[in-house]
Formats: structure tokens, C-alpha cells, sequence
């Protein structure tokens, strides 16, 4: 346990940042998730409506290391990709 003051609230930043982070994380999973089901059924223009909002939350989330450039970078190109082989 930490002992000095400054300590105590650098435990408490951490421990609201993991939360924060944990949320984050589980809301750009979560949209990837609506945009792979959106394509397995076949509905490939409302996908590609997301695209915006996945690749700004992608983008935010690098942007303050939660997850590392090239992840982000990544996950985009094969969301993308998805969404236009499925609509040929």
C-alpha cells in the first residue's frame, strides 16, 4: 500500500484510468463486433455507415496509446476490407 501522499493519489488516478480504459476497450470490441454481425448478414450498407464512428474511435484511442498505432492502423484496414468484399 502506498505510503506517502502523493503515492495515494497516484493509486487513485491508476485505478479511475483502468476503468476508463477497460470501458474504452470494451466499446470500440463491441462495435467491431455490430460491424463483423452486421456483415454476416448481409446488410453491408449499414456497416459501412459505422465506418465513421470505428474509425474515429480507433483513431482516439491511439491517439492516447490505450492501444499502439499500428493496432488501430490494423484493425481499420481489415474492418474496411471486410465491408467492401462484402459488397461485390
Amino acid at each position: 500500500m502506498p505510503i506517502t501522499k502523493s503515492a495515494k493519489k497516484a493509486l487513485r488516478k491508476s485505478k479511475k484510468r483502468k476503468v476508463r480504459n477497460i470501458q474504452k476497450k470494451k466499446k470500440i470490441k463491441n462495435l467491431l463486433k455490430e460491424v463483423k454481425n452486421l456483415i454476416s448478414e448481409k446488410r453491408p450498407k449499414e456497416a459501412e455507415k459505422l465506418l465513421p464512428r470505428v474509425y474515429k474511435l480507433l483513431d482516439k484511442s491511439a491517439k492516447t496509446k490505450l492501444i499502439k498505432r499500428n493496432t488501430a492502423d490494423r484493425k481499420k484496414s481489415r474492418i474496411t476490407k471486410l465491408i467492401f468484399k462484402s459488397r461485390q
